[in-house]
């Protein structure tokens, strides 16, 4: 069985709000695969749901092909890292990491020798005997990360294991996630697309609790892109008309009053130093004064491409339905 995780159809209401309206995922073994979704979208949910800290409403989890989780089956197989998880303060960071290994059901010898394995990935090994109350926030953030991997488990769930780090740590991070995961799956929720684009090899966009595309990284980032020239707003109207002569194969978007324009093209028709140049040329000849201009990652192009047409919404319950285990 090449799955690690499956879902098919999921749903997940809360009142009369639904989650997860028929959710569809298929995670290959030994990926590093990207959930990526606004706030609200349904990540941490799907999360919960897979390993049954929720109870789904609908549909079906399977983990290995083996159905759903199961606390026995799966201990020490599956491991999830929530967005918020706190850590003991009191705690040395070597006793809250050997308390987690038991739990999960790791024999002593195993235990201790991944316990010196993930301080070593982490770079904690020098603060093994610290509290944890010591640590600095991006330390803790690094803690998390090796008790995710402790005991290697075949399946980890990361929930924007990047939230709150400053760019130095979150890099640091993105390393160790890409250096040690080895065969294992590992799968990341996050809205940072630039950060997935880097890291997954495959990735799934999620809206309103339904899946809009999933593919692997190379078909997702090929072909689109985004480039966005911000305006002074005190500047002349733009040249609307101009600007799609000189580039008639993109696409236009025009925010802000005019302040805004964003750039969207393929990769087998420009460049993006070709359309920077080409729109510049139009802009400054009508004396548009140009702030700034940012071009966006091919993933997060696509991203906003497949998912313009399905805004968040609310869905309101089916009449009558039951539960399933």
């Amino acid at each position: 069985m090449n799955t690690a995780l499956e879902l098919k159809g999921v749903v997940k209401t809360y009142g009369s709000r639904r989650a997860l309206d028929g959710l569809d995922l298929a995670v290959s073994r030994g990926s590093i695969f990207g959930l990526v979704g606004s706030n609200g979208a349904g990540k941490t949910t799907a999360l919960a749901v897979t390993v049954g800290l929720l109870r789904r409403d609908a549909g079906s989890v399977s983990l290995f092909g083996e159905g759903s989780f199961d606390p026995l089956r799966h201990a020490g197989r599956v491991t999830l890292l929530p967005q918020d998880s706190r850590l003991p303060l009191h705690a040395r960071v070597e006793d809250l990491l050997w308390f987690y290994g038991r739990l999960q059901g790791l024999g002593e010898a195993a235990l201790r020798e991944s316990i010196d394995e993930v301080l070593e990935w982490v770079h904690l090994n020098d603060r093994r005997r610290s509290p944890v109350r010591t640590l600095s926030h991006g330390m803790m953030r690094r803690l998390t990360i090796a008790q995710a991997f402790l005991g290697r488990p075949e399946l980890v769930l990361l929930d924007e294991p990047m939230s709150g780090l400053d760019p130095r740590e979150a890099a640091r991070i993105r390393a160790i996630l890409k250096r040690h995961h080895d065969a294992q799956t590992v799968v990341i929720s996050s809205h940072n697309l630039h950060e997935l684009e880097t890291l997954c090899d495959a990735a799934a966009f999620i809206e309103a609790g339904k899946l809009v595309r999933q593919d692997n990284m190379d078909a997702l980032t090929r072909r689109s892109r985004r480039v966005t020239f911000y305006m002074d707003p005190a500047s002349q109207p733009l040249p609307m008309e101009e600007l799609k002569k000189a580039l008639p194969e993109a696409t236009w978007d025009q925010t802000l009053g005019g302040a805004e324009l964003t750039v969207k093209f393929f990769d087998e028709t420009a460049r993006a130093a070709e359309v920077n140049a080409r729109v510049l040329e139009v802009l400054l000849r009508h004396g548009v004064g140009v702030l700034e201009i940012r071009r966006g990652s091919a993933l997060e192009s696509e991203y906003f491409s497949a998912t313009d047409s399905h805004a968040s919404s609310v869905t309101p319950l089916p009449p009558s339905g039951s539960a399933t285990p």
